[in-house]
């Protein structure tokens, strides 16, 4: 025990300690990180026709770094995912400067925007693009029922109970979800595109998005038993619509009960 103590009290002992500690961080970190693996997993030749893609299309907004201008902002660490859910979706590159990025047809095929994704992603860590099996439905109940209730806790205040959409500030907006992939909506929930929060897998694990994809799916592919669905939005626009027939039937009647007395 005395040796040990005095081995504590040596000068160099806080150093040694120091050097280990950021040791086993340092290697903890290599090793959780995802997107190291996809980087390393791309070949160069995609990473460089990736980055021949990104000059062409991309640098004008971001630089030629990819370290971001005035008119747009860094990728550096935003990894594949968001590369892939932006350009995947259309977001990228942008049609217009406005408030918010739109969906539109997509320019790229997937080859091409993998490629852009692998460059992205070597240029330092950032999320990667979901696992094969997490970007298809599922059609378990079970499973659906437990989208259900993740995505009314932690989405349907912004893109309704039902994924139908709805308006934010600003000129912004929560689009509507039921068309969209597996894919995109796990890439959505890992990088928080526009005003989206992050929800990384420590929050929300790679099975529960797959089941708020599902349910999502499933919603917008399910006929609606009470007629016409309104869009899905709620009360308030059935309630709008009963409020203007009732008002036409109104006005109608009114107009028969004239044309009767006259």
């Amino acid at each position: 025990m005395k040796a040990l103590a005095a081995r504590r009290r040596h000068p160099l002992a806080t150093v040694v300690v120091t050097l280990l500690a950021l040791v086993v961080v340092g290697g903890a970190y290599t090793a959780l990180t995802p997107s190291k693996a996809v980087a390393a997993a791309a070949s160069t030749a995609d990473v460089q026709a990736g980055r021949e893609l990104f000059l062409a299309n991309c640098a004008n907004c971001h630089g030629l770094q990819a370290q971001g201008t005035d008119a747009g902002p860094t990728l550096i660490g935003v990894g594949a995912a968001s590369v892939d859910f932006q350009v995947g979706t259309g977001r990228m590159p942008l049609s217009a400067n406005l408030p918010q990025a739109h969906d539109k047809p997509v320019q790229f095929n997937d080859e091409q925007i993998g490629q852009m994704a692998a460059y992205v992603a070597q240029l330092a860590p950032g999320p990667a693009v979901p696992a094969a099996e997490y970007q298809e439905f599922t059609d378990d109940p079970e499973r659906i029922s437990t989208g259900n209730e993740l995505f009314r806790t932690n989405c349907a205040m912004c893109h309704n109970v039902v994924g139908a959409g709805g308006a934010l500030t600003r000129g912004k907006y929560a689009p509507n979800l039921q068309d969209v992939s597996a894919k995109h909506v796990y890439e959505a929930m890992l990088t928080g595109p526009q005003s989206m929060p992050v929800f990384n897998d420590a929050n929300i694990t790679p099975q529960e998005k797959q089941d708020i994809a599902s349910y999502l799916h499933f919603v917008g592919t399910e006929p609606s038993p009470g007629g016409l669905s309104l869009g899905s939005l709620g009360p308030v626009s059935e309630g709008l619509f009963v409020w203007a027939g009732g008002i036409l039937a109104l006005v109608g009647c009114a107009v028969w009960l004239g044309s009767r007395a006259s």
